[in-house]
């Protein structure tokens, strides 16, 4: 008897799913995409309505023949890719690549894998929805016409191998922008003074708390510009004396935040756990594809990663306030059910916020079937939706101004300071949302002893403090993604790849977590800029998004979308290709000595990527391979370790004497020895550590 064929993206989705459907059906996975354009040509027909011109990857091709085998001898095929815009294309290129005249094919669409929503998804299925492909393809092509038309100029112009991407280079300038920011930014200096002071009642315990000068009694503000106008104030306050002359104290109410979408997941893991946007996803695609707990076999933790909307299945806001009032009690849960909405610009409601499968399943029952950093990304999630549905915290926010009374000068300051204390917990009792470092320093206050208007206090010291003005601060990957998010450049698919691909080009690095420019991404970004400021800013890249949601929702055709693009754009090409200057950058001058002359060795760029040369060049034509050394020496042979890449351009450590030496492996090498055996240590799991010689599994040893 024939069984009906399950075609996903991953084997791990196969395990999960193989595991509810059961044995009626076969279960096999594609890896990802099968078709693409191809990388040696342009692959779109531009005089024939952007014709897009699919290829089978070498790599795919016994892929593709296998599933060509399995849906001839299929039932029926059912094509059970992710629930987005390119989950619908992956389908629509299987159907294309796969399909057979005696076998239909039907699109199953779910947004977590649990035995209820694969049964009502199969009970369910529908057609291929070519619109939302057709965005994709508008998309894709789009970016090909970008980087294959661009990419050829930055080669020419500033360096072989340079590449141009539609989005990627909107947030190279919005990088680029923000550090001209901080080079052009004069701090200005301000000084503030500070009153400590305590209730003027001798035989009182004395409770001491600090005030901020404000400005006068009247209301005017007052600036201190300099110490020498701080020390006359200062000297002024010593004898004043001080009074209470208002307490407001209100009541505030602190609602929690909702579920995660992804763009704030992302956020939330880099401020809370430090993942990059790069490595969030990687994890949230395990926890969403399935992972084996014990006896309950593969499952999936959580609902779909991808997603731009607030919105929560009725059933799953029921289990978390029943959770909610059996583990914390009634009082935690409020009077009704709470319901978020898409905040996010066309944020496609039929999709799910980021949430656990099953609320029941705390994070510390299956910690010891997760890694350290799926736990913690788990965890995160599931803390995040159930204190959505908690009730709200309570404070009682209060607010005391203080008159300095200087009886010399007869002039009246104002103090003020504040309090917040929390009288019911609320959601905060399991979950608070992470702040970015600005936010950080603005939620500072102090305890305050009981206060009335009236009261006497007496001074126990002024505290004068220089402080400058601060540039704006470079933006981290949590603040770059808010800020993409905000402006509308992306969506939730692209957020990860925009803030890799700009680092893997060497446009930006990390500084202590925050995003700074290279001179080469300052030099592409001012080409970029001067010659195609039409087509590579902020605001038609948002209404390029725009663009692209109409196509999905069948309001507008996708090749008159591109045909709108690309006529102005390769008019820009026309004038860039005539007036784009050549840029030289500097060499970057290296420690390595030249073996041959002795002079610094600098790094260049050829047609296979970086190698060194000699700086004394055309005279001296001495040449070495680019080697990144991790300051770690071989366990065989005692030379250096150096980071590499395979192939398929993933990173391994080799000895920097291959050939002679061919030790290698794909862990992180430590420098410090195995705690056992002094052998080679190598960086797994996170943070914990695995000896290449010996059995050795465990922390980190301190440097």
């Amino acid at each position: 008897m024939k069984k009906n064929l399950v075609i996903v993206e991953s084997p791990a989705k196969a395990r999960t799913l193989s595991k509810i459907l059961g044995k009626g059906y076969s279960l096999k996975a594609s890896m990802g995409h099968v078709r693409d354009l191809p990388k040696s040509r342009l692959g779109v027909d531009i005089e024939n309505g952007f014709a897009p011109k699919y290829v089978v990857p070498r790599a795919k091709n016994k892929i593709v023949l296998e599933l060509k085998q399995a849906a001839k001898t299929a039932s029926t095929v059912y094509l059970a890719t992710d629930p987005d815009r390119e989950g619908e294309a992956i389908s629509w290129h299987l159907a294309e690549v796969t399909k057979s005249d005696k076998t239909p094919f039907r699109r199953v669409v779910f947004h977590e894998i649990t035995k209820e929503a694969i049964e009502q998804a199969f009970e369910h299925p529908r057609s291929i929805d070519m619109q939302l492909v057709n965005a994709q393809q508008a998309r894709r092509v789009l970016d090909r016409l970008v980087g294959y038309k661009i990419s050829p100029l930055l080669w020419r112009k500033v360096r072989r191998g340079l590449s141009a991407g539609r989005v990627q280079s909107v947030a190279l300038k919005i990088i680029v922008d923000r550090e001209r920011e901080i080079q052009k930014f004069i701090p200005v200096e301000f000084w503030t003074i500070e009153a400590e002071l305590t209730k003027k009642i001798p035989t009182a315990e004395v409770v001491a708390f600090r005030a901020m000068l404000i400005g006068f009694i009247d209301g005017t503000k007052l600036d201190i510009h300099n110490r020498e106008e701080a020390t006359e104030i200062s000297d002024e306050l010593k004898p004043a004396s001080y009074s209470v002359i208002k307490v407001k104290t209100k009541k505030v109410t602190r609602q929690p935040a909702p579920p995660f979408i992804t763009s704030t997941l992302q956020q939330e893991a880099w401020r809370k756990l430090h993942f990059s946007a790069k490595q969030t996803m990687a994890i949230a695609q395990q926890l969403y594809e399935g992972l084996p707990i014990g006896n309950e076999g593969s499952v999936g933790l959580i609902t779909y990663m991808r997603t731009d909307s607030t919105r929560v299945a009725r059933s799953a806001i029921v289990e978390a306030r029943e959770f909610i009032s059996s583990k914390y009690g009634s009082q935690f849960i409020p009077p009704h059910a709470r319901s978020f909405f898409g905040r996010v610009k066309g944020a496609q409601e039929a999709h799910e916020a980021i949430r656990p499968t099953k609320i029941r399943r705390e994070p510390s029952l299956i910690k010891s079937y997760l890694t350290a950093a799926q736990f913690k990304l788990y965890q995160l999630i599931w803390k995040r939706m159930v204190a959505s549905q908690m009730s709200a915290a309570l404070f009682d926010s209060t607010t005391v101004d203080i008159k300095a009374r200087c009886s010399a000068s007869k002039t009246d300051y104002l103090f003020r300071t504040s309090c917040s204390v929390n009288t019911f917990p609320g959601f905060i009792i399991l979950y608070t949302e992470g702040k970015d470092e600005a936010e950080r320093e603005e939620g500072k206050s102090s305890l305050l002893p009981q206060l009335k208007k009236g009261d006497e206090l007496m001074l126990l010291g002024l505290f004068p403090e220089q402080h400058f003005t601060q540039p704006p601060p470079r933006f981290t990957e949590a603040t770059l993604v808010k800020m993409l998010e905000q402006w509308g450049i992306g969506r939730p698919s692209t957020y990860a790849p925009i803030l890799s691909t700009i680092q893997e080009r060497g446009y930006v690095t990390k500084a202590k977590g925050s995003f700074q420019p290279t001179e080469l991404g300052f030099v592409v970004n001012d080409l970029l800029a001067q010659h195609f400021a039409n087509i590579i800013n902020i605001q038609f890249t948002a209404q390029m998004e725009d663009g692209l949601d109409e196509v999905a929702q069948e309001n507008r055709d996708w090749v008159r979308l591109v045909q709108d693009f690309y006529t102005p754009f390769e008019e820009s090409l026309k004038n860039a290709s005539l007036l784009m200057e050549k840029v030289k950058l500097a060499d970057e001058l290296t420690e390595e000595v030249c073996p041959k002359c002795g002079k610094p060795m600098v790094i260049k760029f050829g047609r296979y990527g970086k190698f060194l040369a000699c700086s004394g060049y055309p005279e001296c034509k001495s040449t070495k391979p680019f080697l990144v050394r991790i300051g770690v020496k071989c366990p065989e042979c005692g030379s250096e370790l150096v980071e590499r890449l395979s192939k398929k351009k993933r990173i391994f450590y080799g000895c920097s004497s291959y050939p002679k030496c061919t030790f290698a492996t794909n862990l992180k090498p430590l420098p410090q020895p195995c705690p056992k055996c002094s052998g080679l240590l190598t960086l797994y799991r996170g943070k914990q550590a695995k000896c290449s010689k010996c059995e050795y599994r465990g922390r980190v040893p301190e440097k």
